[in-house]
């Protein structure tokens, strides 16, 4: 199994003291974090991309550019892109060369997006967001392969024989899908024979392993091997310690100002203790063994490779929050690398599979 850290930049009073960091010191603690995710072993960093409070992720490439530049081997993730939001040009633009500052690290997880500041910023509607991200994907993806593109669609202006520059590193990059609840993102991973990665987060398991599951049967509907298929996966919140006693000890103050964060904004809790949350979420606190097991139990639904832990300290104080990273990477994630196999990352320079469109592909939704 391989592992990441992400960050959707969440800016917003430390849940046990109030303290509230300026937009700077934020933002240079999501760098701080990426170089220590590096330190320790992980495999990726993911930013994630939002246009509204309390988030301070609306850049990610600008983000990520600097972590690039702060580290120099692990893999780095948008943990979502919202093609739906931007211009799939643009994006190609600011991504390739990120690519390259990068030295072809770059991994992009893509989605639909969401939060009301979308049709505000953006008239980009409930209504025709996927439709958008559907048609955004289509021609981004043929920009990373091809030097010339022609192409008309709905939601921007036409190309004719357009260039694109810098031309890519990774050729083509590797796209994730990102889906909560969206079966029609589902459905589009499957069609290009791209990877999933469930959100898995507000939710207890059984719509995440139904949206897996369907993401399954499309992917062999639309003729691929079943083999071949890539499923990674987040987590709710993440405190190891060496007793699971300390683990809720440590983490109940967090959650429990999380619950009433929830009850101020009018957002019914689908967990209301840590006790409930940690028996039916995919939250990770506890001992290293029990996180194991759980672990476990999430990938026999899922049969993920990929997991994602939260970057953030969300509470935590620097040095609780640096001891539970250091404790999983010592004796949670060399167990489950070892019982759970991963396929290799991308590098620039390996073999890329022919990903044409498959013969009995169905342009639009399925339901």
């Amino acid at each position: 199994m391989k592992f990441l850290a992400i960050t959707l930049i969440v800016h917003g009073p430390n849940p046990i003291t109030g303290e509230l960091k300026s937009t700077n010191a934020r933002l240079r603690e999501v760098v701080e974090n990426a170089v220590l995710a590096e330190e320790l072993g992980f495999d990726g960093y993911g930013v994630g991309e939002r246009h509204e409070r309390p988030f301070i992720s609306s850049s990610p490439p600008v983000v990520l550019s600097h972590i690039a530049a702060r580290t120099s081997t692990i893999k780095l993730f948008t943990a979502v892109t919202t093609l739906s939001l931007l211009d799939p040009v643009r994006a190609y633009e600011d991504y390739a060369t990120l690519d390259h500052l990068s030295d072809g690290r770059l991994e992009l997880i893509i989605g639909k997006g969401n939060g009301a500041a979308q049709a505000q910023l953006f008239h980009v509607t409930a209504e025709d967001q996927w439709d958008r991200n559907r048609e955004g994907y289509e021609l981004f993806r043929r920009l990373w392969r091809e030097d010339k593109v022609t192409w008309s669609g709905r939601f921007r202006p036409s190309l004719d024989e357009a260039e694109t520059w810098p031309r890519p590193l990774q050729q083509p990059i590797r796209v994730w899908h990102g889906s909560a609840t969206s079966r029609d993102s589902v459905d589009l991973a499957a069609q290009y024979g791209d990877p999933l990665f469930s959100a898995n987060v507000s939710n207890p398991i059984e719509p995440y392993a139904e949206l897996i599951r369907h993401y399954r049967e499309r992917w062999e509907f639309y003729g691929h091997d079943p083999a071949d298929a890539l499923v990674g996966a987040g987590s709710a919140g993440f405190y190891t310690a060496r007793t699971s006693q300390e683990a809720i000890e440590t983490y109940r103050p967090i959650f429990n100002a999380r619950l009433e964060l929830f009850r101020k904004v009018g957002v019914t809790p689908v967990f209301h203790t840590l006790e409930d949350a940690i028996e039916r979420s995919s939250i990770l606190v506890g001992s290293p063994q029990q996180i194991i097991d759980k672990v476990h139990r999430y990938h026999a639904a899922f049969g993920h490779e990929v997991m994602h832990l939260q970057a953030d300290a969300d509470g935590l104080t620097d040095k609780q929050h640096r001891a539970g990273l250091e404790l999983f990477q010592a004796e949670i994630a060399p167990v489950l690398r070892r019982e759970i196999p991963s396929r290799p990352f991308p590098r620039p320079g390996d073999p890329q599979p022919a990903s044409p469109r498959p013969a009995n592909a169905q342009h639009g939704r399925q339901s």
